[in-house]
């Protein structure tokens, strides 16, 4: 068996954190890859493993894993019985934890209670004492509630801005957010490396190809049909298409895991979620 439940955040936390997540793989060893999407808190409730990221070195995973924003397809390795409990981490909520840039965390795993304190290994043993997750959401939510700072409005109007500019062009352009923000190429860049991960230019491709994967993962489309003009010819679509995703538009629509299915559904949860949520 292997499951994947989501959770829409409540309200208040919509801006900061994407959808809850229950993990669930009764089997010994479950080795699959996700697609490039942001930061994630994870608890391993259940077995262990690692990740292997797009530069090709590998981290174990820590029982209290914070996963930085991967900027390309990341294969895992699990041995188990298998359950994780986690949540995206949006850029607001980034900065709220005061985790530091998130381009020093990218394609990488931080242990949370080593960086944050011991109160993290208390929530892990607090949700592995569960079996409801309705119950868990609420512990979670409290619990991280007392671990947001405020954020400065600079920041918080900033990240609105390139929230808004990723999620509503279908090929987000560099200069439309230089000239929304009127900020230079180079504070664009420093800005975006520290709460996004990574500079505005790649941060345009990531989204516009998980844009596409979305939209070859539940609908028979020619390739020129859902890209329109923004690919220079099929053989880059193909390319950022498994670049972002591990896979090629045809394995994507035909021969995805179930793991890569099953991921692909948080787009279709419906209101509680950032937009830009639904996309990566």
């Amino acid at each position: 068996m292997v499951a994947l439940s989501y959770f829409v955040p409540p309200v208040d936390l919509a801006h900061y954190f994407g959808a809850m997540y229950l993990f669930t793989a009764d089997q010994p060893r479950v080795a699959d890859h996700t697609r490039a999407d942001f930061a994630q808190i994870r608890f391993m409730l259940a077995g262990s493993g690692a990740y292997r990221f797009v530069d090709g070195h590998r981290a174990e995973t820590p029982e209290c894993c914070l996963l930085g924003a991967t900027s390309a397809a990341t294969h895992f390795d699990v041995h188990g019985p298998l359950q994780v409990f986690g949540v995206s981490v949006l850029p607001l909520g980034w900065a709220a934890l005061r985790a530091g840039d998130a381009d020093a965390a990218s394609d990488d795993v931080v242990d949370l209670a080593a960086r944050f304190g011991p109160g993290w290994t208390d929530m892990l043993s607090a949700l592995r004492r569960i079996d409801d997750p309705g119950s868990a959401e609420d512990i979670f939510w409290a619990f991280i509630r007392d671990h947001l700072h405020p954020v400065p409005d600079a920041e918080r109007r900033f990240i609105e801005v390139v929230d808004r500019w990723l999620a509503d062009e279908q090929s987000p352009r560099v200069e439309v957010l230089q000239e929304t923000t009127g900020l230079s190429a180079r504070q664009l860049a420093r800005w975006c490396n520290r709460l996004y991960g990574a500079p505005p230019k790649y941060l345009a491709r990531k989204y516009r190809a998980l844009r596409c994967a979305q939209v070859l993962a539940r609908e028979d489309l020619e390739w020129a049909e859902v890209s329109g003009d923004a690919f220079y010819d099929q053989s880059h679509f193909i390319r950022e298409i498994k670049h972002f995703t591990g896979l090629t538009p045809t394995e994507l629509r035909e021969r995805a895991s179930i793991v890569i299915r099953l991921s692909m559904k948080r787009a279709e949860l419906k209101g509680g979620i950032a937009r830009l949520s639904q996309i990566s």
